[in-house]
């Protein structure tokens, strides 16, 4: 027999503004793009969570310049081609999601970085991204396609096509990162999937072209010589 629960209390009217949090992943998202591009870029309502704290430690380590003020977080980021030489770690903490994002951000980076996480997220296979980025002539060190996992990238990826079958948001984003800093026209077919990245990318006034098909859209973007700021309010997430 199910178990009915039964509300009686009615909530009285109320003259308030509720305010909710900026969604988690358009956070994540942000703080990535803002480190590409050398301009300062302002967010308005960033979610202040664990994965996103994560995301920006990871573009510190990485050379961004992160200012908190009462109201926003500012970003100066480093540019599409970060001149960086020493090896590094960063943690992704738990957030599956930044995980995979940032490993298409590094893709022309020579030096080695390896990608560290919690327990929880080191359980987790990393070979949805660790596949193509391959084929932009990436090499990965790891044990079963798991975390920790030693990166290495190059100063001049080359472009790719590729079929995305799993409907991962993830890992479509992962690529669209490598694409912006390869050589030649990237082409994605991709299962149906959240689009946070191809909004951000229209915001941000990055060519990008895309076919809506019935099961899957096919994506194609060119690498971009640089990035524009990204000035951005999160919209909240009221799932």
């Amino acid at each position: 027999m199910r178990n009915i629960l039964k509300i009686n209390k009615i909530i009285k009217p109320f003259n308030k503004r509720i305010f909710v949090e900026g969604d988690k992943s358009l956070s994540i998202r942000w703080v990535l793009f803002a480190s590409l591009s050398k301009k300062k870029s302002i967010s308005y309502n960033l979610l202040k969570s664990e994965d996103v704290y994560s995301a920006i430690k990871c573009i510190k380590k990485l050379g961004s310049k992160v200012k908190f003020t009462k109201k926003n977080c500012e970003i100066t980021g480093t540019g599409l081609n970060n001149k960086l030489k020493k090896k590094l770690t960063i943690d992704a903490g738990n957030s599956g999601t930044l995980g995979r994002l940032i490993l298409g951000l590094l893709i022309n980076f020579e030096n080695k970085i390896t990608l560290i996480g919690d327990k929880s997220l080191s359980k987790r296979d990393f070979s949805r991204v660790i596949v193509p980025l391959k084929k932009f002539g990436a090499s990965f060190k790891s044990k079963n396609n798991k975390l920790p996992l030693t990166m290495k990238g190059l100063k001049t990826p080359s472009s790719i096509r590729y079929i995305e079958n799993k409907g991962s948001a993830q890992c479509k984003t992962s690529i669209i990162f490598a694409a912006l800093k390869s050589k030649g026209e990237t082409i994605i077919r991709a299962k149906k999937s959240r689009n946070h990245t191809e909004l951000l990318l229209k915001y941000l006034k990055v060519p990008i072209k895309i076919k809506k098909k019935k099961n899957y859209d096919l994506i194609k973007i060119k690498k971009i010589k640089k990035l524009n700021q990204l000035n951005y309010r999160i919209p909240g997430d009221i799932s």
